[in-house]
């Protein structure tokens, strides 16, 4: 019960709790009513950027959600032209998180970073498709243990003006591990092939313990 009323804080969100906490002492100061506001405030700073221990299948057969959110679209499409990978085709599973949202990001599969890719962009909001090209974006290419291609992309929101990836090129990274995180609602693309999906749109997602998808045999 104490660690669903006081979950673990994501190291991005001290800063921003001691912001929030010394701005709600001031306010308080001068005026009740909106001291009690900025203290709510506070409060949802806490909860933003909270970072619950989550508890994967650990089976390298299926590809987890790398985040928590509603699945806004699944296509088939060609893979991210940054990465040189527009003329091969993936399925595409994108879960937009709102400010409610967990923004702490997870590892669908075991494998290794081969590439990391940062584009800077516009900030349009992250449920509209143009977003996947148009917007602030963080590419993470990996190799599963399957020897599977998989991109995960971090996409800025209308709010968002922050992507934290927590990883480098050639990490060696666990199925439901941590990756990163988008500050103040955003989006998460990923792209797979080889896999069957096993989830619809509008469905609520939990990282790094939704199955997305099954190794098709």
């Amino acid at each position: 019960m104490i660690d669903i009323l006081f979950p673990k804080l994501h190291k991005e969100g001290y800063r921003f709790l001691a912001i929030a906490g010394v701005i709600t002492f001031i306010i308080l100061l001068i005026s009740n009513f909106f001291g009690i506001i900025s203290l709510i405030i506070t409060i949802w700073v806490y909860y933003f950027f909270r970072d619950p221990e989550r508890f994967p299948i650990n089976d390298e057969n299926y590809l987890l959600s790398p985040a928590d959110g509603v699945i806004s679209q699944i296509t088939e499409l060609n893979g991210p032209q940054e990465l040189g990978l527009d003329n091969k085709k993936f399925t595409r599973v994108s879960i937009f998180m709102n400010v409610f949202d967990c923004h702490v990001n997870r590892v669908p599969s075991s494998g290794k970073i081969t590439k990391i890719f940062y584009k800077p962009g516009e900030y349009l909001n992250a449920s509209l498709d143009k977003a996947s090209e148009k917007n602030e974006r963080n590419y993470v290419k990996m190799s599963n243990k399957n020897g599977d291609e998989l991109i995960l992309v971090q996409i800025a929101g209308l709010i968002a003006r922050r992507i934290v990836c927590e990883k480098k090129e050639n990490d060696e990274i666990k199925q439901g591990d941590r990756f990163g995180m988008i500050r103040f609602g955003s989006r998460v693309d990923l792209y797979f092939e080889n896999y069957q999906l096993m989830v619809n749109t509008n469905q609520k997602t939990i990282a790094g313990e939704t199955i997305l998808a099954r190794k098709e045999k």
